[in-house]
């Protein structure tokens, strides 16, 4: 018998009107932790409001924990979870290493901190398609030594990797990469250069704001963004969080590591679909399925019981 992975989304998959169909006491929770109506963000928009990173991080973290309140209803469970960057405080929740309250109250100084750490126009993120990861790193830290600071931040799936740094060291990369053969370099619609070494200020932050907080052991193990391995205990934990702002997101090898401990069925959970076609990138016989409402959560079930529709 094969073994299930929960997964959960991070920035870029919001969207207006996530959530509005949910039956979950979660928005309204949420809404009471942050003290203003975050699930009216959600619901209504307007969408330049739900972009904002202080905005989207609670927002897609509580419209995750409450489609995985639903999956638990209905007896469902994972051998493993992971999350793609703001995502792991979904999966840390899921988990049982943190409350939601609490995770909601974290992303959202998060994403503040993030936000602050780099002034608006000197950071940016690009994604590079068609390149090797050897190849990409030889050309950041060419950039690098000539332009300023850029770095790998999301190794993604085969082909696909984001690049972040100064916005200098981004556009001499971004330049590097296509005459280097990259199909594609694409700048990201990014507030900041997440996941560089320039959120070093944000992550500091981050690191008085998590010392505060309550995080257990994780009863369910947790594949960590920053190493791609398996952890349980609450003090790698909370420094796995701090260490994530700046370090790059290593999500194809996250997959890998639970394609090694025997899962064969990945369930993305929250909006949009974007870690499913990222697992079908880097492994096209496994099940990946999305679950993005309450149809798609009796879809699930019946898909994960061996029932047939």
């Amino acid at each position: 018998m094969g073994k299930v992975a929960f997964l959960f989304p991070g920035q870029g998959s919001q969207s207006v009107g996530m959530g509005k169909d949910v039956e979950s006491d979660c928005f309204s929770r949420a809404d009471r932790v942050l003290d203003y109506s975050l699930s009216t963000i959600m619901y209504e928009g307007p969408e330049e409001e739900l972009k904002k990173t202080e905005h989207t991080q609670p927002a897609l973290v509580t419209m995750s924990v409450a489609l995985l309140q639903m999956m638990q209803e209905e007896g469902l469970m994972a051998d493993f979870v992971a999350g793609h960057s703001l995502g792991e405080y979904s999966a840390l929740v899921a988990a049982g290493a943190m409350r939601f309250e609490d995770a909601v109250y974290a992303v959202r100084q998060r994403g503040l901190f993030m936000e602050e750490a780099v002034p608006n126009g000197e950071g940016a993120m690009a994604a590079v398609l068609g390149l090797e990861r050897a190849t990409l790193e030889t050309i950041c830290t060419r950039a690098y030594e000539h332009k300023g600071i850029v770095e790998l931040a999301n190794l993604n799936c085969p082909g696909q990797i984001v690049i972040s740094g100064s916005a200098a060291g981004v556009k001499e990369a971004s330049r590097l990469a296509k005459e280097k053969g990259a199909r594609r370099v694409l700048p990201l619609q990014v507030s900041g250069p997440f996941h560089s070494s320039l959120m070093k200020p944000a992550a500091k932050k981050l690191a008085t704001v998590l010392a505060k907080l309550d995080i257990q052991d994780a009863n369910i193990s947790v594949i960590a963004n920053v190493s791609a391995s398996r952890v349980d205990d609450a003090a790698t934990i909370r420094e796995n969080l701090i260490q994530q702002v700046y370090s790059p997101v290593l999500w194809e090898d996250t997959i890998h590591t639970l394609l090694d401990n025997g899962v064969d069925t990945f369930v993305e959970i929250g909006s949009g679909n974007v870690l499913t076609g990222l697992v079908r990138k880097v492994n096209r016989k496994v099940k990946a399925i999305s679950v993005q409402s309450k149809e798609d959560v009796m879809k699930v079930k019946a898909q994960l019981e061996g029932v047939s529709e």
